[in-house]
């Protein structure tokens, strides 16, 4: 992953609804747009606060998280049973290639993303996350990330340093093969919807 995963000992801040000023449910749903048949991957999904959210509107949710206490919170919790749990690093999924119909996440991509990497020839690579998902979402399918924007002020969120612009993150998911739905800047946050 990116920078850093979210420590264990915060979860419950997971679960504050207040994180809703950042990313309505609405909001969500409108970016992904998914149907009751789509399988669906929560990236980074924690304690489940938007898997929740995702899942009475999809066939299958994949709650994937690198951290399987979260996944643990996460059934203490209850999670609905269109939810199934991945404990995987995004870079290395253990999806088919094309068996995703789309995937989200929110607040995480500065986790699993990395900087461009540039080839002998000048072009630029996407990161090791950002290929896996051009290989497991289908031609189509929708990658939506609402992130922590590095123009943001850092008054809520990681650091700055530890973000990424969105023009930035534009540019991973282009390299990757995805084109870019729409892109918003936000005062704290961006919200993208790139298609494969």
């Amino acid at each position: 992953m990116g920078f850093h995963t979210f420590p264990m000992e915060r979860a419950d801040a997971l679960e504050d609804p207040s994180r809703y000023r950042f990313c309505s449910r609405e909001e969500l749903l409108e970016l992904l747009a998914p149907t009751p048949e789509d399988v669906v991957a929560d990236l980074g999904s924690g304690t489940g606060f938007y898997t929740d959210d995702v899942a009475p509107f999809a066939g299958t949710v994949y709650a994937v998280d690198v951290q399987s206490a979260m996944h643990d919170r996460y059934r203490e919790k209850g999670a609905p049973e269109t939810v199934e749990f991945v404990t995987s690093e995004v870079s290395a999924l253990p999806f088919a290639d094309d068996e995703l119909d789309g995937a989200y996440s929110t607040m995480t991509h500065h986790e699993y993303a990395s900087p461009l990497d540039a080839d002998s020839g000048g072009d630029e690579r996407p990161g090791d996350a950002v290929a896996e998902l051009a290989r497991v979402i289908r031609p189509g399918g929708r990658l939506v990330a609402v992130d922590w924007s590095a123009d943001g002020t850092g008054e809520d969120g990681p650091d700055l340093a530890e973000r990424y612009s969105l023009e930035e993150a534009v540019a991973q998911l282009e390299a990757g093969g995805f084109t870019i739905e729409s892109a918003r800047d936000r005062p704290e946050t961006f919200a993208l919807v790139a298609v494969r």
